[in-house]
């Protein structure tokens, strides 16, 4: 069993932390990567940051086939960049220090996913699809244009396997943090019918209702 040692400092005192981790990212047409993660205090406080950033992000929710906008979905991949530098300013070298071969440190994974995972697909999707939506009636909604793209379900399909290396990203950050996971949470919710019955159905981040108990 992992050992885990009690946060002593900040406003999560009470969270237990691992003292270290594994860690292993796909990289599609790259490879694993993978390492052992000793996480520091800095770390554990930026690792909670981009996961808030994650979290609350489209770019983890699974994009199904004739939802959502892939304008959306590459859009949501993009702030994570800018995010992501400033965490990565803010908490300095302290994040990206050096380890012997077989670790990784926060700056490491974060830089890494954005530069071998991120940045190829906005880097050749970005201008097709921006090619494709020039080509837009004023009589057709963007929703159907973005559809009716020959090229879509490919986009759909890269846009997918990001997601998961972003899933995998988040699950490591999710550990060091030390806190409950607030990507496939689902809670209870109170829902009143037309008739004014009262069910309850569940919510989450991509599933709005669950079904009727």
């Amino acid at each position: 069993m992992r050992q885990r040692q009690r946060r002593t400092g900040g406003g999560r005192s009470s969270a237990f932390v691992p003292r270290q981790i594994s860690v292993k990212l796909a990289i599609p047409l790259v490879g694993e990567i993978s390492g052992v993660w000793e996480p520091d205090e800095a770390e554990r406080d930026a690792a909670w940051e981009l996961y808030v950033e994650l979290a609350t992000r489209i770019s983890v929710v699974e994009l199904k086939e004739d939802e959502g906008l892939l304008r959306e979905a590459l859009s949501s991949l993009y702030t994570v960049f800018g995010t992501t530098r400033d965490i990565l300013r803010r908490y300095g070298p302290a994040v990206a220090p050096r380890v012997p071969a077989g670790q990784v440190t926060f700056g490491a994974l974060a830089v890494t996913v954005l530069n071998l995972c991120v940045r190829p697909l906005l880097s050749k999707w970005h201008p097709l699809l921006a090619a494709h939506e020039n080509l837009r009636s004023e009589h057709v909604d963007p929703v159907s244009h973005e559809r009716r793209w020959d090229r879509a379900a490919e986009l759909r399909k890269e846009i997918e396997a990001v997601r998961r290396v972003m899933l995998a990203l988040a699950d490591a950050l999710n550990e060091v943090a030390g806190v409950g996971d607030l990507i496939a949470v689902r809670l209870p919710v109170q829902s009143s019918d037309a008739d004014g019955s009262t069910r309850t159905v569940t919510a989450g981040p991509d599933q709005g209702e669950g079904a009727r108990d």
